[in-house]
C-alpha cells in the first residue's frame, strides 16, 4: 500500500507519494536518501523534499494502491461558484483548474467520459467541451479568460456558465453565440 501526501489548492487537491520508511522508498530513484531524513515527498518531477504537516495546503496522508488516488472531483472541483480556468461541458458542467493545469484536467476528464481517447483534449474538443484558458501572452498589461471551441459552436447551457462567469461579452464568446444560436 502506498502513501500520498493531501494538498489543497484553489482549484482542487493535488496530492505527492509520501515515504516516511526506507521500505517505502524500494524501487523508487531515492533508494538512498539517509532515514534522518524522512519523511519525505517524491515531488513527481524527479525530486524530493522533505516532508511537514505545517506545508501550506497539507491536508492528509492517505493510503493507496493506486499511483492516481484522488478522483476528477476532488483533483478538479466541479461546479465551482468562482470558477475561473478550466474546462466546460456540453451541459454546462464546470471543471477547475489552475493556469497550467488544462491538460492534466483534461487527461481525467477522459479518463471518466472518453477511455479509449489517445489525446484527451482533442477527445473532449471534439465532443463539444470548452475550454476557458488564461490569454495572456507576456505583451498585455492584465490576464484576461479567453474561451476556446474547437467545434466553433457552444450549447446554450455553456452560454449560460459564461455570462455567469462574465465573459460572455468578450468578441470569442460573441462569434461562437452568433455562430450557435441557429443550433438552439
Amino acid at each position: 500500500m502506498k502513501k500520498f501526501a493531501v494538498y489543497r489548492a484553489e482549484t482542487g487537491y493535488y496530492c505527492y507519494r509520501y515515504c516516511d520508511t526506507i521500505e517505502a522508498l524500494a524501487g523508487t530513484p531515492f533508494a538512498g536518501i539517509p532515514p534522518e531524513t524522512l519523511p519525505v515527498v517524491l515531488d513527481g518531477r524527479g525530486g524530493y523534499f522533505r516532508f511537514s504537516e505545517r506545508d501550506p495546503g497539507f491536508t492528509k496522508v492517505i493510503e493507496s494502491e493506486s499511483n492516481d488516488p484522488l478522483t476528477l472531483e476532488e483533483m478538479f472541483f466541479k461546479n465551482m461558484p468562482n470558477f475561473k480556468l478550466g474546462w466546460i461541458s456540453p451541459d454546462g458542467d464546470t471543471y477547475s483548474c489552475s493556469y497550467t493545469g488544462h491538460a492534466k484536467c483534461a487527461e481525467k476528464l477522459a479518463k471518466q467520459f472518453f477511455p479509449h481517447a489517445r489525446f484527451p483534449e482533442r477527445a473532449l474538443e471534439r465532443a463539444g467541451w470548452i475550454k476557458v484558458i488564461d490569454s495572456w501572452d507576456g505583451t498585455e498589461r492584465q490576464h484576461r479568460q479567453y474561451v476556446f471551441a474547437l467545434l466553433g459552436h457552444i450549447t446554450r447551457r455553456q452560454a449560460d456558465v459564461l455570462f455567469d462567469i462574465g465573459v460572455y461579452w468578450n468578441e470569442e464568446v460573441q462569434r461562437l453565440l452568433a455562430d450557435s444560436e441557429n443550433r438552439w
